[in-house]
């Protein structure tokens, strides 16, 4: 992976931020996040996903989040 749209979602979620499919289009243009995190997920890291209201409280949307492993 060098510097695709996996990637700089990958590097967004490693600095410890979440990423909702507006902010993936809006900072990567990224139009298929939830296929990019099923990508990452299969390549073995684990992401959570939040649901979370919309703010015209219409329906909900997706928030992902990385897990990020901490050494014992």
């Amino acid at each position: 992976m060098n510097n695709t749209q996996e990637q700089q979602i990958l590097d967004h979620l490693k600095q410890g931020r979440t990423i909702t499919p507006i902010e993936a289009l809006e900072q990567h243009g990224c139009f298929r996040l939830s296929a990019v995190i099923l990508k990452l997920r299969k390549s073995g890291y684990e992401i959570v996903t939040h649901h979370e209201r919309n703010t015209n409280n219409a329906g909900t949307h997706a928030r992902y989040e990385l897990v990020i492993e901490v050494a014992a």
